[in-house]
């Protein structure tokens, strides 16, 4: 049996209690043995600026662990809360940052999946779309099907962050597994 394909996580909350961590945590139990799910924090990310790197310049640390981290892995496994009907600056300064510098994208050829979670009952809809036309451009093969908003998320756990719904659980596991399918097909040969 091969190692597990690892797979970057990104939380696009950075919230203490988010409900996009709760659920990248549930789905990480429940992945399947060919995948190791690993969050790769975002929050100590300086804001992308192209001053700070090029020609005798040696850029942030942070940004070179993190382009590291997400260079490591087989595919990109995004959760994301909907802020003003996108994604929160966060996680699109983190999209910025392992794009850069040009031509050299971390992103590039990784099979990619977006989970959008939010207490509304929309579940980040509008999050959801726009994380997904970055993701095209930077070369990223986003699995379509199948979609996943999460909406109501308050009620979806309990204090400890486990999930409280079985149907969410159901959904959860077959959200997983069509990923680990998804990357099996597209993954970098």
């Amino acid at each position: 049996m091969s190692a597990p394909t690892r797979i970057a996580v990104l939380v696009g909350s950075l919230r203490t209690g988010s409900y996009n961590r709760k659920a990248a945590l549930a789905m990480k139990a429940l992945a399947p043995p060919e995948l190791a799910l690993e969050i790769v924090e975002i929050g100590d990310l300086p804001l992308y600026n192209e001053d700070l790197e090029g020609e005798g310049k040696t850029p942030p640390e942070a940004w070179g662990r993190f382009r590291e981290a997400v260079r490591g892995c087989g595919g990109v496994l995004f959760f994301t809360p909907e802020y003003n009907r996108s994604v929160p600056g966060c996680l699109k300064n983190a999209i910025d940052v392992g794009s850069r510098p040009y031509g050299k994208s971390a992103w590039s050829g990784k099979p990619g999946a977006v989970v959008s979670v939010s207490p509304s009952a929309i579940g980040g809809f509008g999050a959801n779309h726009a994380l997904r036309q970055s993701m095209v451009f930077l070369d990223v093969p986003m699995m379509q099907q199948p979609e996943a908003y999460i909406g109501g998320a308050a009620k979806l756990f309990t204090d400890s962050g486990v999930l409280a719904s079985d149907d969410t659980k159901k959904f959860f596991m077959a959200f997983i597994t069509a990923y680990a399918a998804w990357v099996a097909k597209n993954a970098k040969k």
